[in-house]
């Protein structure tokens, strides 16, 4: 997967399997502005949360490909998924630095517990792969984990059904157990999750603290570029935007999740 020494003129590139990772994006964008950014989302293949893990880490490094053809000189696998089954072998295979939400979150979440019990929820991919057990416990030997999938999280936060009845008594069903374990620190395992965060909050009560990896991934980004010699040295950022499916729904979803209005997005084929 080459295309030549990554260069400090190059954007850093994140994909995710849709729009979730465009929450990523705009903690990258809020603290690295002189960055360009190239963002592909696989709306055509999503969700990933649902799919094999090889299913999942064959669509990441062809994501991966497409990204490093246009040149970037980071990626971001801001897709908690595609994180947990793909970064080691994407870090095998990939010429640039490679940054995975999974692990800045985990830091986050240590660094944040007062009694070292922690929760985590994520799509059914992600809690199945164990992969934050095995990042926290790699930090911390003698933390108490506790893991929940919560697979409808995702299309409530696409639809904007974030702060209704729904919403609420959807996250009620889902976390009750993790209300009983006594955690101090919940990490959000999956970029749709921090739409809902106020919800969560409100079932989780104020006792516990929720981690969002999204403004941990881009600390580490910022010193990855840093480390590497390749931060941007001037003005004149630009993001761009690549889809497999039909742009119009990531347009008119995608404000949720990063903030600001997506202009327009370019579908490539898959």
């Amino acid at each position: 997967m080459t295309k030549g020494a990554p260069e400090a003129a190059g954007a850093i590139g994140i994909f995710d399997s849709g729009i979730g990772g465009l929450t990523v994006a705009k903690a990258i964008g809020e603290a690295l502005p002189d960055e360009s950014l190239i963002y592909f989302g696989d709306t055509g293949r999503m969700p990933y949360g649902t799919k094999s893990a090889d299913v999942v880490r064959r669509y990441s490094h062809e994501n991966a490909q497409f990204l490093v053809d246009k040149g970037i000189k980071l990626l971001v696998v801001a897709c908690n998924t595609a994180s947990a089954v793909a970064l080691a072998s994407l870090r095998a295979e990939v010429d640039v630095p490679v940054v995975g939400v999974i692990e800045p979150g985990a830091a986050a979440a240590v660094a944040g517990t007062r009694r070292g019990k922690i929760g985590v929820i994520g799509t059914e991919a992600t809690i199945r792969s164990g992969a934050y057990t095995h990042a926290l416990k790699a930090l911390r030997r003698d933390l108490e984990i506790y893991t929940r999938a919560c697979p409808l999280f995702v299309p409530l936060a696409e639809e904007g059904w974030v702060d209704n009845e729904v919403a609420r008594a959807t996250a009620r069903l889902y976390l009750a157990s993790l209300r009983k374990s006594g955690i101090d620190t919940l990490v959000l395992g999956c970029t749709h999750y921090p739409l809902l965060r106020a919800t969560i909050a409100e079932v989780m009560g104020p006792e516990v603290q929720l981690i969002d990896s999204a403004a941990a991934t881009a600390v580490v980004v910022r010193d990855a570029l840093r480390d590497a010699g390749l931060a941007a040295t001037g003005t004149g950022a630009a993001n761009s935007f690549f889809v497999t499916d039909a742009p119009e729904r990531f347009v008119k979803v995608g404000a949720r999740f990063l903030g600001v209005q997506v202009d327009s997005a370019v579908q490539i084929e898959r």
